[in-house]
């Protein structure tokens, strides 16, 4: 009998996941499905299409013996009862248990309490005394908070959940599971209109290994959404979430009186960093700031007491005794935390292994309310962090941790913030890596998506890791298939193939994936021209296949941005040839027709889309157009100094543009994606110098230089140009003195332009002087300062 109900139950997912799309989109939209497009992508369909019609499965047929009607020809003997003391929880599940099915059958569930007698046909949700009486058996205890038992009892259904909202879960699972409504997003919802609806015997329960389920996408925040796919968010029990040490210890308040209570860093105390967590009076001063936080909200539970987001940790003596007795910069955070959550034992204290704390201590164990939020910003996202090479120290950290605590919290990172809508296929690793976090004592997880609105499959991807958040063991690949299929409709199996294709580049590329890189990266792997034909190919064939019908078509437009993107991107960087913004016409270089409308439809459809920021923190799509602009008004226009040879007396970094001078002559220039086409040095003064391989005469010369003082780059204080007939005997002919607030954010792009007259001269010198070390206000303070470099301009 067990063997039995676990193959009809097998049976019925397999039957929610793969067949029931299809039903839905007959009851919903009254249209048939196209199987030939399913037989061709998912060639499984038609072994689970055998083994439904064995007759272990009849949610849709006609009634077995053991089948009941919930609802026949719209009419229903059942009734809802909920306990006479029912909370808010109860009340809720009763009412939208009651809400669907009308919206489903028509048919009007009463709702009463257990003070009436009981009746063989109910629905009975939560624990009340008809539960008790007809099934005393129930083990509450089990299911946790969030768990529940769906289970049918002769003619009674029964759902019954944890202590907090594993009722709701419940019903919502078995209006999913068993009834196929769906929530693909706040805005596409599936119900299924029918007349009967029948149930089997069903005993499923369900207890949610990972206890803490974060999926950061805006979009998820919906409060159906949230429910519906049992998420939670840290805004419900954190009173602080992380990088908290300036916001307990301000050094706006406190640094001048107090540099002692911040880090040491080469001898001198530096406030924007980190704290000295040695120093006696830092730590009263936070317990004290910390407990009149907690005063103002005390239903928080978690509170973090972590660094802040900067490196900087404090060298002195005693900072420095601690860490080295641990081998780790996290020592003397644990040793320091620890002390705090003894001082609120009621409470939880967080705190990040992040960057330089990453590694764990090797005798100090976190006090059993330390939470320690293990972060993999690091880690490649082109495998598995089992299996990835250069995954070996993460996996290392990460079984160090799980040996001396099971209080971690997750914090995983899906999606590239360089470039939000771009092409990330890193869908292939978000099961293996939840997976493997799991199986190394994690019970919390934050899935950290876009903070904007949109993004590269943001839907998609937010919906397979809520999924895998509930479950880390799913079948996610027919979890996307049931998404695609019905979000696109009959377009999905063209994007499916678009995302195989693309998976399968990458894999065979055996290039990492970062979530800082670009589509540029990828112009020799998975965005080769060959295959970005072919997946434009796939998309045209996608919106063919439901051009009649607006909103899908407009989602299927949405998925495509990404392509859009990248073809943009690498059209700037390229510059000319097929795949560049430029062609030749009459001698002269001009922007190509098609690029320009690519970037205007590109554009438009963000806009009308809500897209927020094509990057983490700035560019609107607006901004992304002007950017292009300057790029096609600026670039490839003739000057003496196009395509020269440059010399550099300071080397750049290779870390960008693989230092490689020609960038700043190459005629192309660079964006607010200072990652490409822009040379930094660290530190270091900039000094170059062009040939022009002939005396010229000078009239103008100008170099582009880039601020984003939140990546520690900031404008030269001055710029100095001089000029050369052998080479050897320079002159100066020019300098302008920096005048952008050195405190002013965003990303900032500034021309130093000079003017000069009767100069003639074969070699140019450029010299920047850099600040050397970042401000003291700065987060980086006494950090290594950065400046940017593109086109170097001379008339």
């Amino acid at each position: 009998m067990g063997e039995c109900l676990w193959q009809a139950q097998v049976a019925g997912s397999f039957f929610i996941i793969l067949i029931k799309p299809l039903l839905t989109l007959q009851y919903y939209y009254g249209k048939q499905p196209n199987f030939f497009h399913m037989k061709t992508h998912i060639p499984q369909l038609f072994t689970i299409l055998l083994f439904i019609s064995s007759g272990i499965s009849r949610s849709y047929a006609n009634p077995q013996e053991n089948e009941l009607f919930l609802v026949q020809n719209g009419k229903t003997d059942y009734r809802i009862v909920i306990s006479r003391n029912a909370g808010e929880t109860e009340k809720k599940a009763a009412t939208e248990f009651q809400r669907y099915i009308r919206e489903i059958s028509g048919a009007k569930l009463r709702i009463i309490t257990d003070k009436r007698k009981i009746r063989e046909y109910e629905i009975i949700l939560g624990r009340n005394r008809h539960l008790e009486e007809i099934y005393p058996s129930m083990k509450y205890d089990n299911l946790e908070e969030d768990g529940f038992t769906i289970l049918t009892h002769d003619k009674k259904l029964i759902i019954a959940g944890g202590t907090q909202k594993g009722l709701i879960y419940g019903v919502y699972t078995f209006l999913e599971k068993y009834l196929g409504c769906r929530i693909y997003s706040s805005k596409v919802k599936i119900i299924p209109r029918y007349g009967n609806i029948t149930f089997d015997q069903i005993n499923d329960t369900q207890v949610p290994v990972i206890k803490f389920r974060e999926d950061y996408y805006r979009d998820v925040y919906d409060p159906l959404f949230m429910d519906w796919h049992k998420l939670d968010s840290h805004r419900d029990e954190w009173g602080y979430w992380v990088h908290t040490f300036h916001r307990f210890v301000p050094p706006e308040e406190y640094f001048g009186e107090h540099p002692e209570y911040y880090a040491m860093l080469n001898g001198q105390r530096v406030p924007h960093t980190q704290l000295c967590l040695s120093d006696t009076n830092v730590f009263n001063l936070l317990v004290s700031n910390l407990q009149k936080r907690i005063e103002e909200n005390p239903k928080a539970h978690y509170w973090s007491v972590s660094q802040n987001d900067t490196y900087g940790y404090c060298q002195c003596t005693e900072c420095q005794a601690i860490d080295n007795k641990e081998d780790s910069h996290s020592g003397s955070v644990i040793h320091f935390v620890n002390k705090v959550a003894a001082k609120f034992p009621d409470k939880t204290i967080s705190t990040l292994a992040y960057q330089y704390s990453r590694s764990a201590p090797k005798h100090i164990v976190p006090a059993d309310n330390v939470n320690i939020m293990f972060c993999s910003i690091e880690c490649n996202r082109s495998r598995p962090i089992i299996t990835d090479p250069s995954s070996e120290s993460f996996r290392e950290d990460m079984g160090d941790w799980s040996a001396i605590t099971d209080n971690i919290v997750v914090w995983d990172y899906v999606i590239q913030f360089q470039n939000l809508v771009s092409p990330f296929p890193n869908l292939r690793v978000l099961q293996p890596n939840i997976q493997f976090f799991v199986e190394n004592n994690a019970k919390a997880m934050f899935q950290q998506g876009n903070r904007e609105a949109g993004g590269e499959f943001a839907e998609l991807r937010a919906y397979l890791i809520a999924k895998l958040l509930w479950d880390p063991y799913i079948d996610i690949d027919s979890v996307m298939n049931d998404f695609l299929f019905v979000y696109y409709e009959d377009a999905g199996p063209y994007i499916r193939e678009y995302i195989d294709i693309m998976h399968d580049a990458l894999e065979l590329s055996e290039k990492d994936l970062a979530i800082f890189g670009s589509p540029i990266d990828h112009m020799d792997g998975y965005l080769v021209p060959d295959l970005v034909e072919k997946y434009n190919a796939l998309f045209d064939k996608a919106e063919g296949a439901v051009a009649g019908q607006p909103d899908v078509l407009e989602r299927v437009k949405i998925a495509r941005l990404p392509l859009d993107y990248a073809m943009l991107e690498i059209a700037r960087a390229t510059g000319t040839g097929p795949e560049g913004i430029f062609m030749k016409e009459n001698n002269i270089w001009t922007v190509k027709p098609e690029v320009k409308k690519r970037l205007e439809e590109f554009v438009n459809l963000c806009n009308k889309a809500g897209v927020t920021r094509l990057k983490e923190w700035h560019t609107t799509p607006n901004d992304y157009r002007e950017i292009m602009k300057r790029v096609f008004e600026i670039s490839m226009v003739p000057h003496k100094a196009l395509k020269k040879k440059v010399t550099m007396i300071i080397p750049a970094s290779k870390k960008y543009s693989g230092g490689n001078a020609g960038i700043l002559t190459d005629g192309l220039m660079g964006t607010s994606d200072w990652y490409y086409m822009w040379l930094g040095w660290e530190e270091d003064d900039m000094e170059v110098v062009i040939d022009l391989e002939e005396v010229k005469k000078i009239s103008k010369i100008s170099a582009e230089f880039l601020q984003d003082i939140r990546s520690w780059i900031f404008m030269p204080e001055f710029v100095k140009y001089s000029g050369s007939v052998d080479g050897k005997n320079f002159k100066e002919i020019g300098r302008i003195d920096n005048d952008t607030p050195v405190k002013e954010e965003g990303v900032i792009i500034k021309g130093f332009k000079t003017e000069v007259e009767d100069v003639e001269a074969r070699y140019i010198k450029i010299y920047a002087k850099n600040m050397g070390l970042c401000p003291d206000w700065h987060i980086g303070g006494e950090g290594k300062a950065w400046i940017f470099l593109d086109e170097i301009v001379i008339r």
